[in-house]
């Protein structure tokens, strides 16, 4: 039959986690990137050690890297977002705000920064106070690059909670719950990316 349009998979970014390869924040946006392939997406994850590679940013800069330049495209062709990071004193690491702000190269695009796209957010500190302001912090930058940060935010107080079984899998049925909910979320969210 000729003439039928097939939509493309859904294309999820994951970004965030520390300069530690398999750090906790890393690997919940991992597992909700997993959970988003499970629903039919194609996803694409810069970790910690992808970020540490990234310049610092400078607007007065414009020549990037093939590291910067990769993170900015996915990010311009993605239809939705997870971002991952610990808590660092109340607030999230500059790891992931220099990938943040790299973003801007986004500012004249026809779709802005994150224009109508769900950001999925994710939280791993030492303690909930810190889990509750990392996680507005977040979710306040998310609104002014006028994304939709989902209402399932994922939180991880490392103090009281062991998110993983010895196997390495998610050992926590609420934390297993949310991570679910939020992918679900994501993709129910996700409209197509215009490029």
């Amino acid at each position: 039959m000729s003439g039928l349009i097939t939509a493309r998979p859904k294309r999820i970014v994951g970004l965030g986690g520390t300069f530690r390869q398999a750090s906790s924040s890393e690997r919940i946006v991992r597992a909700i990137l997993a959970q988003c392939a499970a629903l039919g997406a194609e996803t694409i994850m810069f970790d910690g050690p992808a970020l540490a590679r990234l310049p610092h940013f400078n607007p007065e800069q414009p020549d990037r890297t093939r590291d910067e330049s990769a993170l900015v495209d996915a990010i311009r062709t993605c239809d939705g977002i997870v971002i991952g990071s610990p808590g660092y004193h109340g607030g999230y690491s500059g790891l992931v705000k220099n990938a943040i702000d790299l973003l801007e190269d986004l500012r004249a695009d026809t779709r802005v920064y994150f224009d109508g796209r769900p950001v999925g957010l994710v939280v791993t500190a030492a303690g909930w106070q810190a889990c509750g302001t990392t996680l507005s912090a977040l979710r306040d930058v998310v609104h002014a690059m006028r994304g939709w940060p989902t209402p399932v935010g994922v939180t991880i107080n490392s103090v009281e909670q062991r998110p993983f079984a010895p196997d390495g899998t998610i050992g926590d049925d609420g934390i297993a719950r949310a991570i679910r909910a939020q992918a679900q979320q994501i993709m129910s969210f996700a409209t197509e990316a215009v490029a």
